[in-house]
């Protein structure tokens, strides 16, 4: 434990002038650690989303099993979802990375500061390049991810409280968006969507199981706590991956998981086919002159026709109605539009004239 506090003093550097990188975590953060069944040195592991702009803290709890702390608020991120490529296009990584003691910065340029780790093995299986990918402070970011100083300051106190306890690294998951079916099937059109259903397994992982999987790269993919079936056999990030399995416990509840997933996935897909259809109707529907072809503008008058009732027996109501004097038909879909919903809600229109006959008097003669 003292050697690894050592070591992350020296990774550092010596000039502690600004003690902020000393500070304790506030004390709403130390409130949740002492009522959630934590220690203040236990383990951390960190989870981020873009499209959610959140960055989640948990710790391990007194059973061995990580529990949510607290959730920050990114403040910036660079890019767009999906993953970094290559030096200077500006992209916020996605993956798995582990961060060290070495890692941390103390005299950032942005308050505080952790080095991510890009690239990582699967990273430079690909050929990805990349440096100083960070999570820091001043809300500024250019391929980093920026939060508050008051956030960051958090969060680097736990990574240095964690360390100060005997973890030699913690792992940051970083995700486009959380990875629900749902959400996969919103983005299942994106040209990222197998890089995503892989990051999907890991996500999966620490569902299932509540602690960080072990992680590994071979045949340039990740691989999630799997142990070689032959004695001594190695994962390489380039190289056919070994013969390997997955404990049981985790496979049958990972298949539960991902089965309710895919169900999710379907449902939302099938929806959303039926919202664009429906969408598709009423565009067809106000491209289209209702009056013209006996559309719903000239039931709705029929119908509120044959509904009025007559004032008395020996009279009746002659509604000069647009069949009496036709209307000019609309030139435009917005003037369709306000046609249709006029005839149903004549806001701003005048009423309609009416002429009552009485039966009884004689109609006058007109001349020749």
């Amino acid at each position: 434990m003292a050697a690894i506090a050592l070591t992350l003093v020296a990774c550092q550097g010596a000039d502690f002038a600004d003690e902020k990188h000393r500070k304790p975590v506030s004390k709403k953060v130390q409130r949740k650690i002492e009522t959630s069944d934590m220690a203040l040195k236990a383990p951390i592991f960190i989870r981020i989303f873009k499209e959610e702009s959140e960055l989640e803290v948990w710790k391990q709890t007194k059973s061995g099993q990580y529990a949510l702390l607290e959730t920050y608020e990114i403040c910036k991120w660079s890019g767009k979802l999906g993953p970094k490529f290559k030096e200077g296009d500006r992209q916020a990584p996605e993956g798995f990375y582990f961060v060290t003691p070495g890692r941390m910065n103390p005299n950032s340029d942005y308050y505080l500061s952790f080095n991510l780790g890009f690239p990582n093995r699967y990273d430079r299986a690909h050929d990805r390049t990349g440096t100083h990918l960070m999570v820091h402070g001043a809300c500024s970011s250019a391929g980093c991810y920026a939060m508050t100083d008051d956030s960051i300051s958090d969060i680097y106190a736990l990574a240095r409280d964690s360390f100060m306890g005997g973890q030699r690294e913690f792992q940051v998951h970083a995700f486009p968006f959380r990875m629900t079916g749902e959400n996969m099937a919103r983005h299942a059109e994106n040209e990222h969507f197998e890089f995503w259903e892989m990051l999907k397994e890991g996500y999966d992982h620490f569902a299932v199981t509540k602690q960080p999987p072990k992680i590994d790269v071979c045949d340039r993919r990740y691989v999630f706590n799997a142990e070689p079936t032959i004695r001594g056999a190695q994962f390489s990030s380039r190289n056919r991956c070994p013969d390997y399995s997955i404990p049981q416990s985790i496979s049958v509840a990972l298949a539960k998981k991902q089965a309710e997933d895919q169900k999710n996935f379907e449902e939302f897909q099938i929806a959303a086919e039926k919202s664009r259809q429906r969408q598709e109707q009423l565009a067809a529907f106000f491209g289209t002159n209702a009056a013209d072809k006996g559309g719903p503008a000239q039931t709705t008058a029929e119908t509120v026709a044959e509904a009025a009732p007559a004032n008395t027996p020996s009279q009746s109501q002659l509604a000069l109605t647009p069949e009496t004097k036709p209307e000019e038909a609309p030139k435009t879909e917005k003037d369709r539009a306000f046609g249709y919903f006029s005839k149903i809600f004549p806001i701003g229109q005048k009423e309609e004239a009416v002429a009552i006959v009485d039966e009884n008097i004689p109609l006058p003669i007109s001349k020749p």
